[in-house]
């Protein structure tokens, strides 16, 4: 949970699903990309600037970093997956663009799934269905990287859910939370989703990170409407919001795994789809968005 620690405890539970997530990706990742000698230059990126996340967000549970330091670290991670070769590809935008397209889509997804992780299974539930949309993705173009990255991060978060399932057993703490979101973030913009005449398809990754990137959305706007910092902690959060109503933590978590699986699932059918169809399901994702955030938001919160 996003907390302050001292130690890599919270609240009588230990905080380290993050390190066993991220240890068991790195470890089965190499050793699967060996044996299969699938091994890229994108793939040996990801997990080595995964694993400078997952390090620097341990340091963060013990001793809480400063909001300018991870975003240093995030910049600094991000910067190497440049390196490696790992950003957007947008034509016609030119190079600078994509730049800054890719550092602005790694930043925000990374936070986002920080800000996810307020009740016990949200992050690592969220990231499970998203992992296994890209899988399937993977499975569709015949991408070895794809399907093994996905895989094995689906597996990896599997085992953690299992444990993080309400009442929580571990948490991720902020190691779990931003190695998840920094890692499906990169995985993303290594895939391809559609030729160039179904241009459409380019938004696929915004909706299978779509339920995330909606409530962070969701929640700075919250914020904005009551003039607060949107970096300050506080109960709006739209998964507290659905506690305030009444739910209990598991059919909370379990209405906000069903919205993610609606999100993830409309980004592969997306990926499939002509552009007229496309335009039909970015349509019925908007109008869905709209109606959650004009109920949520009426809902009373403490802060």
């Amino acid at each position: 949970m996003t907390l302050k620690y001292k130690v890599l405890v919270s609240q009588g539970t230990p905080l380290v699903g993050g390190i066993a997530m991220g240890l068991s990706f790195v470890i089965v990742s190499l050793i699967t990309f060996f044996l299969s000698k699938f091994l890229s230059r994108e793939a040996i990126g990801i997990i080595i600037t995964a694993t400078i996340i997952l390090i620097f967000g341990i340091i963060d549970d013990w001793r809480e970093l400063s909001i300018s330091a991870k975003f240093l670290i995030q910049i600094v991670a991000t910067s190497l997956l440049v390196f490696f070769g790992i950003r957007t590809q947008i034509v016609y935008i030119g190079n600078l663009l994509n730049l800054v397209i890719t550092f602005i889509w790694i930043l925000a997804i990374t936070n986002a799934f920080n800000h996810l992780d307020v009740i016990d299974g949200l992050a690592a539930g969220c990231a499970m269905v998203t992992s296994f949309a890209f899988f399937v993705i993977g499975l569709l173009n015949g991408d070895i990287k794809i399907i093994i990255l996905s895989l094995v991060l689906a597996s990896a978060t599997l085992s953690c859910f299992i444990y993080n399932f309400p009442p929580a057993k571990i948490y991720m703490g902020n190691s779990g939370s931003h190695f998840l979101g920094f890692t499906l973030a990169a995985i993303a913009l290594i895939i391809s989703y559609a030729p160039m005449e179904r241009k459409i398809a380019l938004l696929s990754p915004l909706l299978i990170l779509g339920f995330p990137i909606f409530d962070t959305a969701f929640l700075i706007l919250m914020r904005m409407i009551k003039a607060r910092s949107i970096f300050k902690k506080s109960d709006d959060h739209l998964a507290l919001r659905f506690l305030r109503l009444g739910y209990s933590k598991n059919k909370a978590l379990l209405l906000m795994l069903i919205l993610s699986l609606f999100f993830s699932l409309s980004g592969v059918v997306l990926s499939q789809i002509s552009n007229t169809f496309g335009i039909i399901i970015i349509i019925l994702v908007a109008l869905v968005s709209l109606a959650i955030t004009k109920k949520m938001s009426t809902v009373t919160i403490n802060g």
